[in-house]
């Protein structure tokens, strides 16, 4: 079962909205947060980037980083940009980009049972990044950004929601980058009821993305079930805000990878050494790859499409994905990325940026690209069933929730 719960959600005016939501902290630069502040005063980045609002030289770490976020967030909260709901909700959470619609239901999801696995993860988290969320969420007392959860849909979601979305939006604005985002309040104890029994139904929900945000809200909740002798279980911080998909609405872009340099090797040499595993075509302009196994490579303003040879394919769910074989059979064993999670020589870019941004990349910083095909969701489903981890980076979802469209403090 998937236990749910409704709250009483902090949004902005509906003047304000606009504004005040942002995108998610973790999709930006610090560089381009702060330009985006500095048009932009009222943006919900003061609260999940807070280094918007200092330069480089003056910038705060840790502790006082997070305290500068609390204030932030209060000083909203004060001065009318975030308004409390007065009753416990749920919210509907429609996004449009283009032709793609998803619409998922905004709630509370137990913490309990993501530590029983319940809610099933396919990455690993990072622990410098899982202590610095935790610490967010510690010091503002706030799930200032959703975790983005799925689940197997079986057609009957749709009903659910149907009479609610035929109602007037209480939001729905369009974003900088041409999305829409719509959403609806969902009060009626009825409604609610109805929802949170069609969730008891769903045996599993899985992380899409937001893998920090909910390792840290478990480490939150152990500290401050650690530190109540009066523990219950029904404390707000047992669970964590979250919007949840269907699984047959989601969209997952290509997550494509930047080298800095060749591990001393010359292009012919990193041209040659390739074939061993891939046949390689040059291409005559960027063009994604179409299909599984096959590889987009950039090198010194040239494009190359890259086929991975059968001796190196697999049926494994983890050990057959394209990540994986880039990995193990070039990005290791070639250009020496010994572990992506944490060598210094490699970046990855999301697949909305498109292929000029590997272009732009090797132009600046990097000598080496490779575009990949993305994962389906039903890729990311099997793996997280069968308890195992894609390698990093592997999924690019779009389009993006914005944070701040509704905010949950902890108390």
């Amino acid at each position: 079962m998937a236990k749910i719960k409704p709250f009483q959600g902090y949004r902005p005016p509906l003047d304000m909205v606009g504004k005040v939501s942002s995108p998610p902290y973790d999709v930006l630069t610090s560089d381009e947060a702060r330009d985006m502040v500095h048009s932009n005063h009222n943006s919900f980045l003061r609260i999940i980037k807070p280094e918007t609002d200092y330069n480089h030289s003056s910038e705060p770490r840790g502790n006082s980083l997070h305290q500068h976020a609390s204030k932030n967030l209060r000083d909203f909260i004060q001065s009318g940009k975030l308004l409390q709901d007065h009753e416990p909700s749920f919210y509907l959470y429609e996004i449009t980009m283009g032709n793609h619609i998803q619409t998922g239901l905004v709630a509370t999801v137990s913490i309990e049972e993501y530590n029983q696995g319940l809610i099933k993860k396919h990455e690993f988290t990072r622990p410098d990044k899982e202590n610095d969320r935790s610490q967010h969420i510690e010091i503002t007392n706030a799930n200032t950004g959703p975790v983005f959860l799925t689940f197997r849909n079986d057609g009957h979601f749709q009903t659910q929601i149907i009479t609610i979305k035929n109602q007037s939006p209480d939001v729905s604005f369009t974003a900088d980058d041409k999305t829409i985002h719509t959403l609806w309040q969902i009060a009626d104890p009825d409604n609610q009821e109805s929802m949170s029994t069609y969730f008891k139904s769903i045996p599993a929900l899985y992380i899409a993305d937001g893998h920090h945000r909910a390792a840290s809200a478990s480490r939150v909740q152990k500290i401050r079930h650690d530190a109540n002798p009066n523990h219950k279980g029904d404390e707000p911080y047992n669970y964590f805000l979250s919007v949840i998909f269907p699984h047959d609405e989601m969209q997952i872009m290509n997550y494509n990878r930047v080298v800095k340099d060749l591990n001393g090797l010359t292009e012919k040499q990193l041209i040659d050494t390739i074939q061993t595993n891939f046949s390689l075509t040059t291409m005559p302009s960027s063009v994604k790859p179409e299909t599984r196994n096959v590889f987009s490579m950039f090198l010194n303003g040239q494009w190359f499409e890259l086929k991975a040879k059968d001796q190196i394919l697999s049926n494994d769910p983890v050990e057959g994905l394209d990540a994986s074989i880039l990995q193990n059979y070039l990005l290791n064993p070639i250009l020496g990325i010994d572990d992506p999670r944490t060598n210094k020589r490699i970046d990855f870019v999301g697949g909305i940026r498109g292929l000029e941004e590997l272009e732009r990349r090797c132009s600046m910083d990097a000598k080496v690209a490779f575009a990949l095909y993305p994962v389906s969701i039903d890729d990311l489903l099997t793996v997280a069933d069968a308890g195992r981890v894609m390698p990093p980076k592997s999924t690019w979802f779009e389009p993006k929730l914005r944070s701040g469209m509704v905010v949950r403090l902890l108390g």
